[in-house]
């Protein structure tokens, strides 16, 4: 199909972010067009250019970005505050409203902080005519599969700043290989953190070549896809109480005023329990916090966060306890039986979510499950088990960590309807 250019009305923001607009054949999608805006676009199907701007929108303000646009980082910048937060929290209230589901959808949380505390940057490179090498370091283009090279990127935190430069000087030092890397960016107390993805194996003399970098740049740690070349200094993190040692690449929230958020209320949920199951915990985001007052059972099939979690546990003051096992989730939840030992459950799946396990809460006896997600369609899903099963959905809170972005995080809360349990209730009939 021949691009078309057409003039469009803007009706409403889409999930990614971009404007929904009525064409000559069906919906178009444009991004970075805003609602009520009449613009001027190349329609190709049902995606759209934006080429103008003929009637801007009152909400339109200026980016503040000068990649903005170009890279793909930032799905909206130049929608106003006010009109920013209700599009961010109307995705949750109308996945909710699709799947049936009433709660109390609290305001959304801005969690987005002094900014971003990692960041994954793309390197790729080529030979010209005349086999001069040309590298580019930086993040994914919009709607496309090449790359923009990025000297700075303002929703990194302050910590950040040398980050882009980071990564190009590693990329430099791997640049004999030509092969595409994924170099991971982490700001740690000991430094930065940087995890090169892609390259494969390493020489010795590839690997003396990256610990030679790390020096002269003071890099806390260098790994391999996980394989730690050198570490200079342990990368920690402080969690509540706790010190950890950060596996390499392991989960991390992307903020720091992200993590908080979650954890307030993550804590709060859960006050009145004496023992707690933290489920898909990672290296032990909320497990530390919620030792501080509870026993803890803290359940992840990653081995290297387990380890550091146990490790950091070992040494924390002022624990109740935390006990550990390794264990994959979706293959092997934990059973009616098993969940019967907790007053509360938390349960922080990857994106896909934990429909296996939220299924055996649902027909559980676990007064308070707390569930936190990353992905609004799994996260709706697993809630409607739960609700299935007879539990009320008291609140969900809709955080704002990803700003300038269509993800969401979201923790909701839900408490069995019943004072008395479903397992004397059988007894008792």
């Amino acid at each position: 199909m021949i691009a078309t250019r057409v003039e469009l009305t803007i009706d409403r923001l889409g999930q990614r972010g971009e404007g929904i607009a009525r064409g000559p054949h069906g919906q178009v999608f444009v991004a970075h067009a805003l609602p009520g805006e009449l613009i001027l676009a190349e329609v190709d199907g049902e995606r759209g250019l934006l080429v103008d701007v003929l009637k801007p929108s009152p909400d339109r303000v200026a980016p503040f970005c000068v990649y903005y646009g170009v890279c793909g980082g930032c799905a909206i910048q130049t929608l106003a505050l006010p009109a920013y937060n209700d599009w961010k929290r109307g995705l949750l209230t109308e996945a909710l409203a699709r799947a049936g589901l009433t709660t109390n959808v609290a305001p959304l949380i801005e969690a987005h902080g002094k900014g971003r505390r990692r960041a994954t940057f793309h390197a790729r490179f080529e030979k010209d005519p005349v086999e001069r090498l040309r590298m580019t370091v930086g993040f994914m283009r919009a709607r496309a599969h090449d790359i923009v090279d990025i000297e700075a990127c303002p929703i990194l935190e302050p910590e950040m700043a040398g980050a882009p430069s980071l990564a190009r000087a590693f990329a430099r030092t791997l640049s004999p290989l030509m092969k595409p890397l994924d170099i991971v960016v982490t700001a740690t107390t000991g430094g930065f953190d940087v995890d090169i993805r892609g390259v494969g194996a390493l020489n010795a003399e590839q690997r003396a070549a990256l610990v030679a970098q790390a020096e002269r740049l003071d890099i806390a740690r260098v790994s391999n896809h996980g394989d730690v070349v050198i570490e200079r200094r342990a990368p920690t993190l402080k969690m509540g109480r706790a010190f950890v040692a950060m596996p390499p690449g392991g989960f991390l929230q992307a903020t720091l005023a992200g993590e908080n958020a979650l954890c307030e209320l993550v804590l709060t949920a859960t006050k009145k329990a004496k023992r707690v199951a933290d489920l898909f915990c990672g290296v032990g985001t909320f497990a530390f916090r919620l030792a501080e007052r509870s026993e803890v059972l803290a359940v992840e099939s990653d081995a290297a966060s387990l380890l550091a979690l146990e490790r950091a546990a070992n040494f924390m003051a002022g624990s109740h306890g935390v006990s550990v096992e390794r264990r994959d989730l979706h293959r092997r939840p934990l059973s009616r039986a098993e969940l019967e030992n907790f007053d509360a459950v938390v349960f922080d799946p990857p994106r896909a979510g934990a429909l296996e396990q939220a299924k055996l809460l649902a027909v559980s006896d676990v007064p308070v499950v707390v569930a936190v997600s990353c992905n609004i369609q799994t996260f709706v899903r697993d809630a409607a088990a739960l609700v299935e099963g007879g539990y009320e959905f008291s609140h969900v809170w809709p955080i704002d960590q990803f700003k300038y972005s269509p993800h969401l995080e979201m923790v909701g809360e839900f408490r069995r309807r019943k004072a008395v349990s479903r397992r004397r209730v059988s007894l008792l009939g």
